[in-house]
């Protein structure tokens, strides 16, 4: 989830304007989350794909 859509209960602002210390720490925190979580579903289709078609290249070439 991305912090541009979410409402601080501290200030009612959007967490993406930063307006108090509460909303600060969230957006610094969700930008800080780790790599596999900003990562899109189909975006994590295309590397499933890679990764079964490297497998099966080098099974191919030690057959």
């Amino acid at each position: 989830m991305t912090y541009d859509r979410l409402v601080c209960a501290n200030c009612a602002a959007p967490v993406s304007e930063g307006r108090c210390p509460v909303c600060r720490a969230n957006r610094e925190r969700l930008q800080q989350e780790s790599f596999f979580g900003n990562l899109t579903p189909m975006t994590l289709i295309a590397l499933a794909v890679v990764l079964v078609a490297a497998v099966a290249l080098l099974a191919h070439q030690t057959a």
